[in-house]
């Protein structure tokens, strides 16, 4: 941390020795919040601020878009770097869903797999020097519950299209086939509805609690290196944060696996349910 970095989060750090108490934990500054701190009172500054989450998922979602453009615009029998990286990626993808949908589910690979790239790029994004991983932080939550949203209507879209009205139906009153199982419908069909709901919930709330304890942790031990420039008197901080930078860059990706994973089983569950009919 040089001295031109300590002044760049001298705005920051401004805004939270001011108050009396912590507004709530602590986060690295990103471009938008370092702003936001030396211009509160700008009506663009405000805008940015209130939706930098939002800002910076499109900011991933475009950059992917704009590699994806690039490495496909001239496909070559003899694939350059870029497209033989995408390739590679997307080759290994397929063969993962695949293993876990069967060769059916490779019709759910296009989504699952942009699914993943998306949410591993924005929990990584957070590392690059002013940015933040719009997957957590104070809003990260909302990110997270729509793309939760997206996995919940897409499997119920599945379900509806491939098992019919009927065998929708009858898959959430538990596919009851004995006089019993019909005396329980009135038990199951709440439960399994509770359950259908409660898998987004699960999903984001996994996902956003992960990648904040992160941004904390980075935060908290990128302040305790910025505080020793004062006790021990040191031209530069001490970069107490780098160990947590290598296992921000595991627990992300851990992380995007397992939402995606999970959001493969819930495609899983509704072609199993089908193909046993």
């Amino acid at each position: 941390m040089t001295p031109a970095f300590l002044a760049m989060l001298q705005p920051f750090l401004a805004v939270t020795e001011a108050g009396a108490e912590p507004k709530g934990a602590p986060e690295v500054p990103n471009i938008i919040t370092l702003l936001s701190a030396r211009f509160p009172e700008v009506p663009l500054v405000e805008f940015l601020h209130h939706w930098e989450n939002v800002i910076y998922a499109f900011i991933v979602a475009a950059g992917l878009s704009v590699l994806a453009y690039i490495a496909t615009r001239h496909r070559t029998m003899i694939p350059g770097r870029l497209q033989n990286l995408f390739e590679m990626a997307v080759q290994s993808l397929d063969e993962f869903f695949a293993g876990i949908l069967g060769p059916e589910g490779r019709r759910f690979t296009p989504f699952l797999g942009t699914l993943f790239l998306y949410i591993w790029c924005m929990n990584l994004f957070g590392l690059i020097p002013g940015m933040m991983s719009p997957t957590g932080g104070p809003n990260g939550i909302n990110t997270t519950i729509a793309l939760a949203v997206c996995v919940f209507f897409y499997v119920q879209y599945a379900g509806l299209r491939r098992q019919g009205i009927v065998g929708y139906v009858d898959h959430l009153m538990g596919t009851p086939r004995s006089a019993i199982q019909w005396v329980l419908v009135p038990l199951n069909l709440p439960i399994h509805l509770i359950g259908e709901l409660a898998k987004p919930l699960s999903l984001s709330l996994r996902l956003f609690g992960n990648i904040t304890g992160e941004d904390v942790l980075l935060a908290a031990f990128l302040g305790l290196g910025v505080a020793a420039t004062g006790f021990l008197h040191l031209p530069i901080g001490l970069p107490l944060h780098v160990p947590f930078i290598f296992l921000a860059l595991l627990t992300g990706t851990i992380q995007a696996l397992v939402f995606t994973l999970l959001s493969t089983v819930y495609f899983s569950m509704m072609v199993a349910e089908h193909e046993a009919h």
